[in-house]
């Protein structure tokens, strides 16, 4: 939702398809889709995004994540046309000591993470000149459900809270996303894979804390803890934090420090009642 409204603010004429609309698995339809329409760019947010889901239904997963992707990226060879993908930092092993580059080995720990890696090879194979595949974590925004939503409600309604701490990423924004994605089908950038995530990194635990410093209260209601207290059937990487050295060859500026931009998002998510820390 953010990708269209943004889309409509910078002016550009586009078309949104729910999967009411376009089922990506059924090949028949996208390539109606694509002869029907006439995209200069398709920006594929079609997704199985149930991690934990997705380790005891692969296949469904694949069908969306990968050979959904697939049959994309075959009607946009067909047609000449580019196209984004959009895929996740679970196609990395989640265990390294620095940012992860964008042509780093890929070695998923998941099923969702292996889908997700499908429907890249698919883009890369079948669009070299003309596939984007650009990967995101840890997005919050105004629409659906996410963690900052999430500690933002539960400021108002418990003492304290206690948040993972030992897990690393980059809290990103939807709207940055979305801008980097228009920022990149107006450039002239090579196909190629690039990493839309906020600069710098933190915990769970951290952003939870800067949620409250946001918000006024607190932070030291926020108690830290380690990932082992709540189990998953999917592994959540301990370190999934992805660099942004593609970007310097495009003239485009990577997203900024995610400090910075929850403050900005703060505006957006927050009422102006609660704003205490940034609008004092």
């Amino acid at each position: 939702m953010d990708l269209m409204a943004s889309l409509e603010r910078e002016g550009e004429t586009a078309f949104g398809l729910t999967r009411r609309d376009l089922d990506i698995s059924r090949g028949h339809a996208v390539t109606r889709a694509l002869r029907d329409y006439r995209p200069d760019i398709v920006v594929n947010c079609a997704a199985w995004t149930g991690v934990d889901d997705a380790e005891t239904s692969e296949d469904e997963a694949l069908l969306v994540n990968g050979i959904g992707a697939r049959l994309v990226a075959t009607a946009c060879s067909a047609t000449g046309t580019r196209m984004v993908h959009i895929s996740t930092d679970y196609v990395f092993g989640g265990n390294a000591r620095r940012p992860y580059d964008e042509n780093d080995v890929t070695g998923p720990s998941t099923a969702y993470g292996r889908t997700k890696l499908a429907g890249e090879r698919a883009v890369r194979d079948l669009l070299p000149a003309a596939g984007f595949v650009v990967r995101t974590a840890w997005l919050y925004g105004a629409n659906g459900p996410n963690f900052v939503r999430t500690l933002i409600g539960l400021e108002a309604e418990r003492d304290t809270v206690d948040v993972v701490d030992d897990q690393i990423g980059q809290p990103t924004w939807t709207l940055d996303v979305a801008d980097q994605i228009i920022a990149l089908a107006r450039s002239h950038a090579k196909a190629g894979i690039y990493h839309a995530t906020s600069s710098g990194q933190t915990s769970w635990c951290g952003l939870a804390s800067e949620i409250f410093r946001l918000l006024g209260a607190d932070p030291r209601r926020v108690r830290p803890i380690n990932s082992r207290a709540y189990p998953r059937p999917a592994s959540r990487p301990s370190y999934s934090v992805l660099g942004h050295g593609a970007w310097a060859g495009t003239g485009i500026e990577p997203i900024p420090d995610w400090r910075l931009r929850l403050q900005r998002a703060f505006r957006v998510l927050v009422p102006s009642d609660r704003r205490l820390a940034i609008d004092s």
